[in-house]
């Protein structure tokens, strides 16, 4: 017995030598302690479902970003011929085309995931983004995706409700704040334990100077009705052409102290917002007091795309160098780190026990059930 056994640890060494030298070419697993942050919304393709390869982001993450929330983007833009010619549109603005849903993106992630070795894949945390969130049958597709990747999803989105031009331009039903989809969507959600990042516009392009904002008591009524379901609010609610609108202070304090909303939180994503929340030292200093208050209900995202460089992927950090600095360290730290790990930690563990638990028995050979002769 012994030459098989030595035969077996010999390969059992080689084997770890192996999965060590890859993970070192394709980057650092995530670094226990001095990384700078972990990144809550980073997508790995864009509009025409380009991007680079997985691994090579690790070595932009380097020893700066612990771990990174990973998705693609659920919508495709038409490449219509009438309208654009041999001029190819690579984002949503760059033609008058229509989006559509696009699934395969969620089997390119997975892929993705499942192609690093161990040490790489720890420092990302996978999510489904390729429903139509106005199809009652978006939660099964969720639960679809589940089952044939399992080990792999903690989370949907970041996906959208209300966003600018991005929903009259997506082909079909609008999704909206009142669909019982969504309902049956965020239902299952809490029932397995997947983070739901949603991105839904607060108010409408160009509104009426002091109106109310539009969507906002709209999205905290659905979240409330989803008391089990982990919600991060994508970019505080703001987007390109969506400004902090009148009493946004307010707004959001109020939402904060709310205790039927501990578990919505705000994604601080997109330079658009950091923009935005740094447009005068006031400003600044208002988003300071506000995260010092309720310092368990902010994180830090990039919302890049495909990066190629780090550059360009951290640029993000150095706009909020202003709010950092008026941030007490353990403020700080658990906005930068912290939050994300306790809701990403959490959601990997409830995922998996779901999935262990719900995992269908194997095909016999024949292809039938194995209970049935």
């Amino acid at each position: 017995m012994r030459p098989p056994i030595k035969l077996a640890l010999a390969c059992a060494t080689i084997a770890t030598i192996l999965v060590v030298l890859i993970a070192t070419v394709a980057g650092k697993p995530a670094p226990r302690a001095g990384y700078m942050a972990n990144d809550s919304h980073l997508h790995l393709t864009n509009y025409v479902q380009e991007g680079p390869a997985l691994a090579s982001l690790l070595p932009l993450m380097g020893d700066k970003i612990g771990r990174a929330a990973l998705f693609g983007i659920p919508l495709q833009q038409t490449w219509s011929f009438r309208v654009a010619g041999n001029d190819a549109p690579t984002y949503y603005l760059d033609s008058d085309a229509d989006l559509y849903y696009y699934s395969f993106t969620d089997a390119t992630i997975a892929m993705a995931y499942r192609s690093l070795p161990k040490a790489a894949q720890a420092r990302f945390d996978p999510m489904i983004t390729g429903f139509n969130p106005a199809d009652m049958y978006a939660a099964d597709h969720v639960r679809r995706v589940l089952e044939t990747f399992p080990n792999v999803f903690v989370g949907i989105g970041e996906f959208s409700i209300h966003k600018e031009f991005v929903t009259a331009k997506t082909a079909g039903d609008p999704p909206s704040l009142s669909d019982p989809a969504l309902d049956r969507l965020f239902k299952f959600c809490g029932e397995v334990g997947l983070v739901v990042l949603v991105h839904c516009d607060a108010d409408t392009p160009f509104p009426k100077p002091g109106a109310d904002p539009a969507y906002w008591d709209d999205v905290l009524a659905l979240m409330r009705k989803h008391p089990n379901t982990t919600f991060i609010w994508a970019h505080m609610g703001m987007g390109r052409v969506i400004r902090p609108f009148h009493d946004m202070r307010k707004y959001v304090e109020k939402m904060l102290a709310d205790p039927t909303l501990r578990h919505v939180n705000f994604d601080m994503s997109w330079t658009e917002t950091a923009k935005y929340l740094s447009l005068t030292p006031e400003t600044t200093k208002n988003v300071a007091a506000i995260i010092t208050r309720y310092p368990d209900r902010f994180l830090f995202g990039t919302d890049e795309v495909g990066p190629r460089d780090q550059q360009s992927y951290l640029k993000i950090v150095g706009m909020y160098e202003p709010l950092w600095k008026l941030l007490p360290p353990d403020v700080l730290d658990k906005l930068r780190k912290r939050n994300y790990e306790r809701i990403f930690d959490g959601a990997r563990v409830k995922v998996r026990a779901w999935e262990a638990a719900h995992r269908k028995p194997a095909p016999t050979a024949t292809g039938g059930r194995p209970d049935v002769p």
